[in-house]
């Protein structure tokens, strides 16, 4: 059947298209979170440290968009009153929530 294939062509059109686009704002926000890694530093403990704070501000932006498409996921699941996408959604904030706060939980757990 040749409209099943224009839908399949359509959709995945604008799959590409939403992942492109996801991709660019992953990239744009990772670019705005760049710490400076200081490799001339003559402190090898201070170059660890600031290579563990890069990854942590990598690993909290990124719980930031589970967070962002968690809250965006829960209200489309008010909209079209689905149970099981709300409960995907307040499975994906708890995670985005653990992700985004992990420097601080391992904070806590250490003692540090």
């Amino acid at each position: 059947n040749p409209w099943n294939k224009k839908k399949t062509r359509k959709k995945n059109a604008g799959f590409q298209k939403r992942a492109f686009v996801c991709a660019l704002w992953i990239l744009a926000i990772g670019l705005c979170l760049v710490l400076p890694a200081a490799a001339a530093e003559s402190d090898p403990l201070r170059v660890v440290s600031n290579l563990s704070d890069f990854l942590f501000s990598l690993v909290r932006a990124v719980g930031m968009i589970l967070l962002g498409f968690s809250i965006v996921q829960i209200g489309l699941s008010f909209k079209s009153h689905d149970p099981s996408q709300r409960a995907n959604g307040f499975m994906t904030m708890a995670g985005g929530l653990l992700i985004t706060f992990a420097k601080e939980i391992m904070n806590l757990i250490t003692g540090g």
